[in-house]
């Protein structure tokens, strides 16, 4: 697309941001040069505009492409940010995970039904063990008990 509307664009240089990653591989796959810039380094001379505009600012990225003022950032490898988005969410299971154990026993107890300490193995038969004859709060608890083991 960007050969079709700039056929003769020595590079395309665009701002940090979140699809930056993506569109720097994008173009360096498409055979163009691609560079990505610090964000906070561009906005300081992108504010002396007077008039805020996504064409303004791309005018603005082009002077400092031409004028060669610019911090280029290194862009990782494809890979590396599949192992970080991998790690990323893996981290976030584990919160929700823990958090979803947490609010379990925090219910329970409001009920005077204490959870008594022990692995992540025993956890949901001691949970389901102290709400048995409790139909009405198992109502409640049992739904988060199974999104907690769903999650694990």
């Amino acid at each position: 697309m960007i050969r079709k509307h700039a056929p003769h664009a020595r590079r395309v240089v665009f701002e940090t941001g979140p699809l930056s990653t993506w569109f720097y591989h994008a173009l360096t796959a498409e055979g163009i040069p691609a560079i990505c810039i610090e964000a906070r380094h561009a906005q300081k001379v992108l504010n002396e505009t007077l008039n805020k505009t996504d064409a303004n600012d791309a005018d603005g990225l082009a002077q400092l492409a031409e004028a060669g003022f610019y911090k280029a950032v290194r862009v990782k490898a494809f890979d590396n940010m599949l192992t970080r988005t991998l790690v990323g969410a893996r981290n976030q299971l584990l919160s929700i995970s823990t958090q979803l154990g947490n609010q379990i026993r925090g219910l329970m107890k409001t009920f005077g039904l204490i959870i008594p300490k022990g692995t992540r193995r025993v956890f949901d038969g001691n949970v389901r063990k102290l709400l048995d004859g409790n139909d009405g709060l198992a109502k409640i608890i049992l739904p988060l008990l199974e999104a907690w083991r769903d999650i694990r």
